[in-house]
């Protein structure tokens, strides 16, 4: 069995857990701190099967790890639903997946981890250039998803999976879905889906 090194805390590792669910993957978790010093555990078991010592990491059932929860819903996904297989239909996953990397949670995840789960108190620039770059991000969101259902292909896609993990929780940092009724009604159109389960 599909065994993943995972914390609660995590939407990173909620997406791939997501995945498993609603591809009826059978897994075990192990948890791992996310709020610890995580140099102290540089010689544990799990910097043995992943030394960059990021969450989640799954050990396959040939004892094979991956790590990095892109990497994982590509993977699990392949030949599902999930991921399309025409090229320009993929492209177009990706593009979100990107998306989701380098604006998603650089904003959205960091602010969320560091003063919603850190008690981190930033100053006036930096929280300006935080609630900025969130905001930014869920107009874009909301404008594609006033015309859309989904974010890619028309229908529901790891792309949807990767940015709900830290968009439907942005509220645990600073920002407020309130001015976003394309958001909020998309993400209640995830939590809908079959067999999908709570982050936690």
């Amino acid at each position: 069995m599909i065994q993943l090194y995972d914390n609660a805390l995590s939407a990173n590792c909620f997406k791939v857990k997501l995945l498993l669910t609603q591809l009826e993957i059978p897994f075990t978790t192990k948890e791992v701190s996310v709020l610890g010093d995580r140099d102290k555990d540089r010689g544990s078991e799990f910097f043995a099967k992943n030394p960059i010592g990021k969450i989640p990491t799954a050990v396959l059932e040939d004892g094979t790890a991956i790590g990095e929860s892109l990497a994982l819903l590509a993977y699990f996904a392949e030949d599902t639903r999930f991921l399309p297989t025409g090229r320009l239909e993929r492209a177009r996953v990706f593009q979100w997946l990107a998306f989701e990397q380098n604006n998603l949670e650089p904003t959205l995840a960091v602010a969320r981890h560091l003063i919603g789960h850190r008690g981190y108190k930033p100053g006036a620039e930096l929280l300006s250039v935080w609630t900025e770059g969130g905001n930014r991000v869920l107009r874009i969101l909301d404008g594609w998803l006033q015309d859309h259902d989904w974010l890619a292909c028309d229908r529901y896609t790891i792309a949807d999976i990767a940015c709900f993990g830290y968009t439907h929780c942005c509220e645990e940092g600073p920002f407020s879905l309130e001015p976003y009724p394309a958001v909020r009604a998309w993400i209640e159109r995830v939590k809908s889906t079959d067999r999908f389960v709570p982050m936690g």
